[in-house]
């Protein structure tokens, strides 16, 4: 794309003309994003299969979330767009105030390569609905969404309402130096602190949706068939490359044996006994494949590994493999492992793993499988993180009404439904008080008794 059309004047310009703030212009848009999603399903697969090696049925759940976004936003836009009363205090009386949501502008959406289609169209769902404009930056190394998506917007879109912008980080810097109204940023922690960065230079207000370290808890109470069902599902959907993917295990010393044999069984049910020649397993992206293999030669002269560890070099997959960590020190606990491996750690109760989780970052999740109704509400009270889920892992994010987002270095900002709408929206502050009644106390030269003013506060 020419530099010129990297711009966001004429999209700004849009905005600024009032033509976007009608719920009818947001339903038109909202419209032409279902058409989108709806008449390109198999072109969406085929895109993400090529990239990702994902199959159809992972794919579909992007295009799952999607759909079910727009049929949130669609049924809810009316009242989400609907001014807000707030009261006034007796004192200001008379008059009326009220919030009023009003666009931003044109906003930049960066989007990343793990959950291409639906992570760098998610957001644009809420800027559309918030009567935005934006230019959508696809990542690069999902090249054949990122030609997709290109196509689809151009097709379904006027340019002065939704752009994509393709290329390299080089072009994403140059991207990031105009003046946009808001950044949206999925992507890994590093990335976003220079988004950050190159934001602040034009006080430009963010959104960051990075990764985490999170965490899975199993507990005396956990069934653990089930449980180890769940977790591997959660480390092995999109092989591990998902950011809200259970990191690490810290499971009571009790359990630790049955639920890695339980793991091991749910890993062969699901992809049989050569994991890496099963279609339902993704490849590993070339970013990271090379960075994976070598922690698993790592692991394996270390003799960590306790069961997987096979690796495709033409396929670029890596079974799905469980690790044995002796210490809370151990870097596969600190480090965030965009992979299908899972370290698991054995801990002697609740509290050495809540002691162990404050001293980590913040994460994204936190997940808890067992433990009684006062350890779950112990662990809510206790640790900070961008959600929680009890039993089970990921589907939090399959709620469109749960706003979704990080904490601390997992996150700035959240989105999905109400949320996302908030997230693009300005919230404008408004006050209207009549002529008829202007009482003189208020102007100078002062005479009101201070004590009168004094018992107004009380």
């Amino acid at each position: 794309m020419p530099s010129e059309e990297l711009k966001p004047d004429a999209l700004q310009s849009l905005v600024a003309s009032g033509i976007t703030r009608p719920e009818s212009w947001r339903r038109e848009q909202l419209k032409r994003l279902k058409q989108l999603t709806d008449n390109h399903e198999d072109e969406v697969l085929d895109a993400l299969a090529t990239d990702l090696g994902k199959p159809s049925t992972e794919g579909l759940f992007e295009l799952i979330a999607l759909k079910q976004e727009l049929e949130l936003t669609g049924k809810c836009l009316k009242a989400w767009m609907r001014p807000k009363t707030v009261k006034i205090p007796i004192f200001l009386q008379p008059g009326n105030a009220k919030v009023q949501s009003e666009p931003l502008g044109c906003v930049l959406i960066i989007g990343p390569w793990n959950y291409p289609f639906m992570l760098t169209l998610h957001p644009l769902i809420s800027a559309l609905a918030a009567g935005n404009t934006a230019i959508i930056k696809p990542s690069e190394y999902a090249p054949a969404t990122s030609k997709l998506i290109a196509k689809l917007i151009d097709k379904y879109f006027p340019k002065n309402i939704v752009r994509v912008a393709e290329g390299n980080a080089e072009f994403s810097k140059n991207l990031l130096n105009n003046r946009f109204d808001h950044i949206f940023f999925t992507g890994g922690t590093e990335i976003g602190s220079k988004v950050m960065e190159a934001a602040a230079k034009n006080l430009t207000p963010i959104t960051l949706e990075l990764g985490g370290k999170n965490p899975a808890l199993v507990l005396k109470g956990a069934e653990v068939n089930t449980t180890a069902r769940r977790l591997i599902w959660g480390k092995s959907i999109n092989s591990g490359q998902t950011c809200l993917a259970p990191n690490h295990i810290l499971v009571e010393e009790g359990l630790k044996v049955s639920l890695i044999e339980a793991m091991k069984e749910s890993i062969i049910s699901f992809y049989g006994k050569q994991p890496v020649n099963s279609s339902s397993l993704s490849k590993i992206s070339s970013r990271q494949f090379d960075k994976t293999v070598d922690l698993l030669d790592q692991l394996r002269a270390k003799g960590q590994i306790l069961f997987g560890g096979d690796v495709d070099l033409e396929h670029q997959k890596v079974s799905p493999t469980l690790i044995d960590v002796k210490s809370t020190n151990d870097p596969l606990i600190k480090d965030e492992l965009f992979g299908p491996i899972l370290p698991i750690l054995g801990v002697e109760d609740l509290d050495s793993a809540l002691m162990q989780i404050r001293g980590q970052a913040k994460p994204l999740a936190i997940y808890m499988f067992g433990g009684s109704e006062k350890e779950q509400q112990r662990l809510l009270e206790n640790t900070s993180s961008g959600g929680v889920c009890f039993n089970d892992v990921i589907l939090q994010a399959a709620i469109p009404d749960l706003p979704f987002g990080g904490v601390g270095s997992s996150g700035i900002g959240s989105y999905h439904g109400k949320a996302g709408f908030d997230t693009f929206s300005h919230k404008k502050s408004i006050l209207k008080r009549p002529f008829w009644l202007d009482i003189k106390f208020r102007y100078p030269p002062y005479k009101i008794d201070i004590s009168f003013l004094r018992s107004l506060l009380r």
